[in-house]
């Protein structure tokens, strides 16, 4: 059996997990535990065509590792004869600190729990991961890979507020960004799909999945992305809203009343998508759209228009573009998204080819026509092998 680095993802009510050859890329198990602390969790777990299943109560993210770690038993990978040479941990946040691959020790963790204050829904499950996975596997090594990491050398026109300096300077504002590990891995592997060299591209990379962002790479360094201090900021997503005036929220805590807690949870939990027709999975979405539903054709409008915004800021930050490259679960499946998004900007150089884009593969294409002097892509993210082959580094 070969070396294997186990991939943990651990979110506030779920844990994904992949066991990854990162010589030759390929995942020889994988699971999910979902609906923690839910009265009906479920567990699953494949391997070499098999699949290992839970379904019932899942008191804590501390259970739910149990239960994984059972199935991971049964299938051969336990941690006594486990192939297992290090785990990578998939950190959000790295606040000003982390922003390369870190072997975790005690401080390291501590420290990954102050995070919290800058990303209070991701850093503590993903701190409980590590304390949880360390104890299960002591004698390997465990590596964090953070979100923020491939966007810490944003240049500072980019990455400061117009804030306050002394505020920003004690409090950690900045621009951060997220999704940092899918940036990078997507930008290199569209320079690889094109044959060039990765440090000469100008690349425009949209993820858009239930959390969406956007980023500008320049010859193999990220100048701008539409995340900022928090997941919030940027492109309209699932469930939160993306950019916002902060005005919005000084009036209605003053004339709705709303308080903190009230507008926090408006801006995670009922914005974007959600917010504005009530759904955030596109099929639902898609589904109002035809039967004629107002509410989700503007909500619709809205999103395709924020991200064609974008595409045109990025544009001009990097003074045209060699490539622009959708990834994530809708930039990868929804052709519909693709097309509008980018339709009509034939004057950019970019046209986008009905036929290529409505293909059924799923491996990296070329969805533009051959005219279009921008290359459009999809490039299916794997932000797990990126993960996998980080920790690998420190074996």
């Amino acid at each position: 059996m070969s070396d294997q680095v186990l991939v943990i993802n651990s979110g506030s009510s779920s844990i994904k997990y992949q066991f990854v050859d990162p010589v030759s890329g390929t995942a020889v198990a994988s699971g999910l535990v979902e609906r923690i602390g839910e009265a009906e969790g479920r567990v699953q777990h494949h391997y070499d065509g098999n699949t290992l299943e839970h379904c019932g109560p899942i008191v804590d993210h501390t259970d739910g590792f149990g239960l994984a770690y059972a199935m991971f038993a049964k299938s051969g990978l336990g941690a006594d004869e486990s192939p297992i040479k290090a785990v990578g941990h998939r950190v959000v946040h790295g606040g000003r600190l982390f922003h390369a691959p870190t072997l975790i020790n005690d401080a390291v963790l501590a420290e990954i729990e102050r995070l919290s204050e800058l990303a209070p829904l991701h850093n503590p499950p993903n701190a409980i991961g590590i304390a949880v996975t360390r104890k299960q596997f002591p004698n390997v090594p465990h590596v964090a890979v953070f979100d923020t990491g491939f966007f810490h050398s944003l240049p500072g026109a980019a990455a400061t507020y117009a804030i306050s300096h002394d505020i920003a300077e004690a409090w950690g504002v900045r621009r951060y960004g997220f999704h940092g590990t899918s940036h990078e891995y997507v930008s290199r592997e569209a320079a690889h799909f094109l044959d060039r060299d990765f440090g000469e591209l100008k690349t425009i990379v949209l993820h858009l999945g239930n959390g969406a962002s956007a980023s500008a790479v320049r010859k193999g360094h990220a100048v701008e992305t539409s995340m900022g201090l928090t997941p919030l900021e940027g492109l309209v997503m699932g469930t939160r809203g993306g950019d916002i005036d902060p005005g919005i929220l000084t009036h209605l805590n003053r004339a709705a009343g709303m308080d903190f807690e009230q507008l926090d949870r408006m801006l995670n939990k009922m914005s974007g998508l959600k917010g504005m027709c009530g759904v955030n999975d596109f099929r639902e979405l898609f589904s109002l759209i035809e039967s004629d539903d107002a509410g989700a054709k503007l909500a619709y409008e809205v999103y395709v228009h924020r991200i064609r915004k974008y595409v045109g800021a990025y544009l001009a930050v990097l003074g045209g573009a060699d490539a622009i490259v959708f990834t994530a679960g809708v930039g990868e499946n929804v052709a519909a998204v693709r097309e509008d998004a980018l339709s009509d900007l034939d004057s950019l150089g970019i046209q986008v080819d009905p036929l290529r884009n409505q293909s059924p593969q799923r491996g990296p294409r070329v969805i533009s026509s051959d005219d279009s002097r921008v290359a459009v892509l999809v490039i299916p993210t794997n932000e797990e092998l990126a993960i996998a082959r980080a920790a690998w580094q420190f074996v």
